[in-house]
């Protein structure tokens, strides 16, 4: 089998994304990797080479001696200050990550962007963003970013965004894994050119608090097990994202951990208008709909649901552990 080569560089960023794959698992990343021919040319974290080694790699490749099958780029691209990228060089190149990574794209079959700073801005661009960050092809919600709108890889694909603050591991390798096998084209990404496997479903999927979401049985301290959709500003049922059928570390999300989704996966998440854990209303209804929802359904529903909110629903929204159980019923009586 033919090596499927990666290049992975991280640009302005936490690093979060990078620590997320190494969590890989059912199979691992190494397992991964291996299974399906993957090589990883050079990662900042992961190598061993550095320095005259490290650069020698991104010369092969330049020069087109080595293929380039995938550019991973971690972390927004810094373009500051006025245009130059001299906010962020390149460690022992004197050159800025900005040059790097526009020229790497030019031979790369594929360019990734591994998180929402590297697809949009993300963090790394939030609030008066003095180094003019910005995402691969995006910058917030507008096409563009460091390689403008109309870029296109070598094999005709745009910038594939797996966004996510961090990403999910499995995003990661289910994605470099379709890219080894030619089984992911444009079509399968959705909007904002994230892969639709992820990117089709909601956060709101799943999600344990479900049953007091139903009947709109709502928390009013992040310590409550009720849903947080009236009060506490979770966007899980607008969130494009599997977090909750495809569990962290087998069991984890943020909804499961008691912290309300606030849509990372997102452009612009990191600057809502709001608090984190505050739902903006008018008129007493959340002013963020769930996905695909009317107005005057929600409100109408919402109405009904509360009104045939069963007593341990109730009681349990509010508390920080089943206080109630549920009843226990003969299943088998027709």
């Amino acid at each position: 089998m033919k090596d499927f080569n990666i290049l992975w560089l991280q640009s302005a960023g936490c690093g979060g994304c990078t620590m997320s794959l190494l969590c890989a698992e059912s199979p691992d990343l190494l397992e991964t990797f291996e299974n399906f021919g993957i090589r990883i040319l050079w990662h900042p974290a992961l190598s061993a080479e550095t320095g005259a080694d490290a650069i020698a790699i991104f010369d092969d490749v330049l020069s087109r001696r080595v293929q380039l099958d995938v550019l991973c780029v971690e972390g927004a691209v810094a373009r500051g200050p006025k245009g130059t990228g001299r906010f962020h060089v390149l460690s022992g190149t004197g050159r800025p990550m900005l040059e790097w990574v526009k020229q790497l794209a030019d031979v790369a079959e594929n360019v990734v962007a591994v998180g929402s700073c590297a697809a949009f801005g993300g963090v790394t661009a939030a609030g008066p963003n003095p180094s003019d960050a910005a995402g691969l092809q995006y910058d917030g919600m507008l096409d563009g970013g460091i390689l403008g709108a109309h870029f296109r890889s070598r094999s005709g694909r745009p910038v594939i965004n797996i966004a996510g603050c961090p990403t999910h591991p499995n995003w990661v390798t289910e994605t470099m894994m379709m890219l080894s096998m030619n089984a992911l084209g444009e079509d399968d990404l959705d909007a904002y050119r994230r892969p639709r496997f992820y990117a089709d479903h909601l956060v709101h999927h799943g999600c344990p608090r479900n049953e007091y979401y139903e009947f709109k049985a709502s928390a009013a301290h992040l310590s409550e097990l009720g849903c947080m959709m009236e009060n506490l500003g979770c966007i899980g049922t607008q969130a494009h994202a599997d977090c909750n059928t495809r569990t962290w570390n087998g069991e984890g999300s943020c909804t499961r951990g008691g912290y309300p989704c606030i849509n990372c996966t997102a452009p612009e998440f990191e600057e809502p208008g709001r608090v984190f854990t505050e739902t903006p209303k008018i008129a007493g209804v959340p002013v963020g709909l769930p996905s695909d929802m009317p107005k005057a359904w929600f409100v109408a529903l919402a109405s009904l649901s509360k009104a045939a909110t069963p007593k341990r629903i109730r009681d349990n929204a509010s508390a920080n552990h089943i206080v109630t159980p549920p009843a226990v019923k003969d299943t088998n009586r027709k």
